[in-house]
């Protein structure tokens, strides 16, 4: 599984595209995406969580993100993209007896 989040500002949204905009906010990594943005549309950080095959990195997740994004059909300037392969994230579990040494 990837998480991806995408930086970028909008360009020439109308009022109804806003709302869209408003409509799909909120901070959660789903596959279809999430926007949150600053307080007039114009800024945003986009969301998503893509599916990893055995063979997929990086190139793979942001290509899918993009679609995405592309998919919700909003005019854009990309600024950055990140991605974290959650296949890499080591969980510590609170509780658990660490081995000991000696």
């Amino acid at each position: 599984m990837f998480r991806v989040t995408i930086r970028g500002t909008f360009e020439g949204l109308d009022e109804a595209t806003r709302e869209a905009v408003r409509a799909a906010a909120g901070a959660a990594f789903t596959e279809a995406g999430t926007f949150t943005h600053d307080q007039s549309v114009s800024a945003f950080t986009f969301r998503c969580q893509i599916p990893a095959g055995p063979d997929d990195g990086e190139h793979e997740a942001t290509t899918a993100a993009m679609a995405a994004l592309d998919a919700h059909g909003h005019p854009y300037r990309l600024l950055r993209v990140a991605v974290t392969d959650m296949r890499d994230i080591k969980i510590r579990r609170k509780g658990r007896p660490r081995a000991s040494s000696g």
